[in-house]
């Protein structure tokens, strides 16, 4: 079974391959995103991989955490499932 890991605190300039090499080491990946403002396609500074076992991301996980990558300390932990949006009944769409 899969596991997805939250990558945050990235470089802007961190890229897809980069993550892929650095979790490589620590077993089989999945997938990888660097998540992109949609309007100006530059970095948000945070990414998800998905490792393919859980021991794997448990190692890449305690391997990670903190280490410095394009000049900035990774801050590396399991992915959770964004709670769904709640609407009060204020937003308003033009």
């Amino acid at each position: 079974m899969s596991k997805k890991i939250y990558v945050g605190n990235m470089s802007y300039s961190t890229t897809e391959d980069t993550l892929r090499d650095l979790f490589t080491a620590y077993g089989e990946v999945e997938s990888v995103s660097v998540i992109t403002d949609k309007f100006t396609g530059r970095a948000r500074g945070f990414g998800f991989v998905e490792m393919g076992s859980d021991d794997a991301a448990h190692a890449a996980i305690a391997a990670l955490n903190g280490q410095k990558v394009d000049g900035r300390e990774l801050k590396v932990n399991e992915a959770h499932d964004r709670a769904p949006r709640q609407h009060n009944g204020n937003s308003r769409r033009f």
